[in-house]
């Protein structure tokens, strides 16, 4: 019994990092770029807003 229980153990460790180790489709990779131009954008987006705030707090 404990050798079947380790045996189903170690295939379904085996099974599951193989499936986490599979290649990203096209539209993976290209929602992963949509999602790093957005976060840049909105990087971008803040450190405007946060100079706009330095100049009009130094009127």
């Amino acid at each position: 019994m404990k050798k079947t229980a380790y045996a189903l153990l170690v295939t379904f460790v085996i099974i599951l990092a193989a499936s986490s180790c599979r290649e990203k489709t096209k539209a993976e990779k290209i929602e992963d770029g949509i999602e790093e131009v957005a976060d840049d954008i909105e990087e971008g987006v803040e450190e405007i807003e946060d100079e706009i705030d330095d100049a009009t707090d130094e009127n």
